[in-house]
């Protein structure tokens, strides 16, 4: 049985940093693609990034060079990275499995997700 649990988040001022992890259980990192959405209430889910089975990273442009995804195989664990933090940036955040990493950015409602973890960035 897939499971994704988040962890991390919080609050932080604008420009500040915060990271988030999510341990997933049930199926091995390496044979699949993994990443992170986010949603903000009355939105849309939004892509945020993913990591394929090779390591391969993608971001959304909204993140890039602001964000860093990154996976402990070892650890079983997820984590993404979150510097030059904006009030946009603002959403609940969810750690999402898929065989294809274009459905975690595109299509994240088709993904498995975990029960998410609360980012919040005030001006």
């Amino acid at each position: 049985q897939v499971q994704l649990v988040e962890s991390g988040g919080g609050s932080v001022q604008a420009g500040g940093s915060l990271s988030v992890s999510c341990r997933v259980s049930g199926f091995t990192l390496s044979g699949y693609c993994t990443g992170w959405f986010r949603q903000v209430p009355g939105k849309e889910r939004e892509g945020v990034a993913a990591i394929d089975a090779d390591g391969h990273k993608t971001y959304a442009d909204s993140v890039k060079g602001r964000f860093t995804i990154s996976e402990d195989n070892a650890n079983k664990t997820l984590s993404l990275q979150m510097n030059s933090l904006k009030p946009e940036d603002t959403a609940m955040y969810y750690c999402a499995a898929h065989n294809a990493c274009w459905y975690i950015l595109h299509r994240p409602h088709l993904t498995e997700w975990g029960q998410g973890t609360q980012v919040t960035v005030s001006s």
